[in-house]
């Protein structure tokens, strides 16, 4: 019961952070077509913002201004960068983005160093949400899931309760009739690249200073967030929040699970066959726990490849 309740609650607050770092990169796809590479740079920059300004203005203020920031720069990106090379398609838009995740990544090293910093949680959020079978589970770690479920809403809302999200809609679908009605159509565009990459950076922000900020945290979730937007549907917001806590249950689950396939073969007869072949089905579960969600995208295109909640051509 404890392993089930605490992988439970962990592998849904972990969904929920890369839901809120991939809900950045499925908005941008889903409203512009660009499959932006450098998606998690945004996420590592905002990361170290923050934990630059918390120092001179504090911890909450720079939350607030980092993801701020952050869209800045994906305005600029967009603006210098991609909007130059759209027409040419999206291998270059892929090319554009690629290298531009490697600049990220070296200039912050320069600036930083190679190494940790010291982001961390402020002592007046440091305490124990609740106790669970004799263990404290921290608040921060709670406070990152509320965060991200108050950012789905507001997407959700924005995109389909409000004037703002009516023309970001007409101006995927029907670019030609908005401008036609007096929307600047690059504007838009510019504008949801750069609250994709503030989305990004808050998520960077908020959970920098509770795993740790360092010059590979980019890469190290990068590959993850990708694996998400893929499994629930290019452009699908609800999509991305259900494969981000699908993939973040299976993850918690699969680490403690300390069987193998040839274990579970056991219980229908044919254990010490599975036993003899040996390989991959004497592996524990625990040990594959990483390759699992690319297993899992890999079964879902083969499936359906629009993935579980994109739209079919």
């Amino acid at each position: 019961m404890e392993f089930f309740t605490v992988s439970l609650i962990n592998g849904t607050i972990y969904g929920l952070l890369l839901f809120m770092v991939s809900a950045g990169l499925t908005l941008i796809f889903g409203m512009m077509g660009v499959l932006n590479f450098a998606h998690t740079s945004f996420y590592m920059i905002g990361a170290y913002l923050a934990y630059s300004l918390q120092q001179v203005v504090g911890f909450w203020p720079a939350i607030i201004i980092a993801p701020i920031l952050v869209g800045f720069i994906g305005i600029a990106v967009e603006r210098f960068f991609l909007r130059r090379v759209h027409k040419y398609g999206h291998a270059h838009e892929l090319l554009v983005t690629f290298g531009l995740s490697f600049i990220i990544a070296e200039i912050i090293k320069l600036l930083y160093g190679n190494y940790p910093v010291n982001y961390q949680i402020p002592e007046s959020l440091n305490f124990a949400a609740f106790h669970l079978f004799g263990t404290s589970y921290p608040f921060y770690r709670m406070l990152i899931g509320i965060i991200s479920l108050i950012m789905f809403a507001l997407i959700y809302l924005m995109l389909s309760r409000t004037r703002v999200g009516i023309i970001v809609r007409s101006a995927i679908y029907r670019p030609s009739m908005a401008e036609a009605l007096g929307h600047n159509v690059p504007l838009v565009f510019m504008g949801v690249f750069g609250v994709g990459a503030g989305l990004a950076g808050l998520a960077g922000a908020v959970a920098g200073a509770f795993y740790t900020t360092n010059p590979n945290m980019a890469i190290e979730l990068g590959v993850m967030v990708f694996v998400v937007v893929v499994i629930g549907g290019l452009g699908s917001l609800e999509g991305a929040m259900l494969s981000s806590i699908m993939i973040g249950l299976i993850s918690s689950f699969a680490v403690g699970v300390n069987v193998s396939v040839a274990d579970l073969l056991g219980y229908i007869g044919i254990g010490n066959w599975a036993h003899d072949v040996g390989g991959l089905l004497t592996l524990k579960v625990s040990s594959l726990a990483a390759t699992i969600p690319f297993a899992l995208m890999l079964l879902v295109l083969l499936v359906r490849p629009a993935g579980l909640m994109g739209e079919k051509d």
